[in-house]
């Protein structure tokens, strides 16, 4: 959704004066109250102001784009065996990196947006009607033809992942007209996180689009063929705010070998050089390491008891990016994070619906 002339003009306005009525505004263009009126209403319908005295681009707000599909989990009762089944229980609800991400940030309330492709189906019905109730805005979520993505899960008896598969045939469908068309709330947006599981094509222009119009990009690798896939697109002269890999996607990003210590520095360093900012090393129980131009900080993990590890990366970033939005430093932002990490891992939920910052910063203190 781009915007008019007309509506850019009002944009300026009240950047100019948050504050200002419709009636001043209609003053300043030399046309009438109702017509801003209308042009007010399609600014608030296209995500670009949240009403009077609000402008999007004045607020904290967060543009993800990435991932949204069915999560189905698979939990057994007892130590898996493999070669033959094992009881257990199931599970289906909305997942998806970018939409994870996205639907933390909104519960931590951060305002949010999602670009995103779904089925036109049931499942895509479902995944759609529990995203907006969480409260991200999803108007750039695309109906897709073919079937809503499904993420499908084992985890043994502990809650640790023993393997997934995943078909992200919609999100394979997100390009770059689709990106293209949420412009205006990336240029308004103060961090704009990119999921790895997007299109090489899709994220080179995203990547693109962040750098012209000057908005922070956070880039969170997946996997470690999608790291490999996406190496080629971190360059020098295209900065990217954060990169978030953990040990073996580093290695992916940068072609380097990061089992010790020393290993993960230098790679880090590499891709500082080719234009990240800030790097953030996850490595699991073992905590982080982040890298920036304050230095290197290694962080632990927050220890928990573990029900369930799905989505615990996923709450670990919205919850970093929602802390820097408020203004923490990157470390202690990281250390929000892993608090956030600890109370998924904590919850048989993807997405734990009753995450608030009071939750975490509870866990954080």
């Amino acid at each position: 959704m781009s915007l008019t002339d007309r509506e850019r003009e009002v944009v300026a306005l009240l950047r100019r004066d948050p504050l200002i009525g419709s009636e001043a505004i209609a003053r300043e263009l030399g046309t009438t109250r109702a017509a801003v009126n209308v042009h007010l209403s399609n600014l608030g319908k296209k995500g670009v102001i949240l009403g009077r005295g609000y402008v999007l681009s004045e607020q904290q707000s967060v543009v993800v784009v990435g991932g949204a599909n069915l999560d189905v989990k698979a939990r057994s009762r007892r130590a898996v065996v493999s070669g033959t089944s094992n009881p257990g229980t199931a599970t289906m609800s909305a997942g998806g990196v970018g939409r994870n991400i996205a639907e933390n940030l909104a519960r931590l309330g951060t305002r949010t947006h999602l670009v995103a492709a779904i089925g036109s189906d049931g499942p895509g019905d479902q995944v759609l009607a529990a995203t907006s109730a969480a409260g991200v805005h999803v108007e750039h979520v695309r109906r897709s033809a073919r079937s809503t993505g499904t993420y499908t899960a084992v985890l043994d008896v502990d809650g640790e992942l023993l393997v997934a598969v995943s078909d992200m045939a919609a999100t394979d469908e997100l390009d770059s007209d689709h990106v293209a068309a949420a412009r205006d709330l990336v240029a308004a947006a103060s961090l704009v996180v990119l999921d790895g599981n997007l299109a090489t094509a899709t994220l080179d222009f995203a990547l693109d689009l962040a750098a012209r119009v000057g908005a922070r990009v956070v880039l969170e690798p997946v996997s470690v063929p999608k790291a490999a896939a996406l190496a080629p697109l971190l360059v020098a002269d295209r900065p990217v705010h954060v990169v978030t890999p953990n040990r073996d996607e580093l290695a992916a990003l940068t072609d380097l070998p990061t089992r010790t210590q020393r290993q993960v520095e230098r790679a880090v360093a590499a891709l500082h050089r080719r234009g990240v900012e800030l790097v953030w090393v996850r490595l699991g129980s073992g905590g982080s390491l982040l890298s920036g131009p304050a230095g290197t900080t290694t962080l632990d993990a927050v220890p928990t008891e573990v029900v369930d590890v799905t989505g615990a990366g996923d709450a670990m970033l919205a919850a970093f990016c929602h802390a820097l939005l408020g203004g923490a430093a990157p470390a202690a932002a990281a250390t929000y994070g892993h608090a956030a990490a600890a109370l998924t891992i904590a919850s048989p939920h993807t997405v734990r619906p009753d995450l608030t910052e009071r939750l975490v910063r509870s866990t954080h203190a």
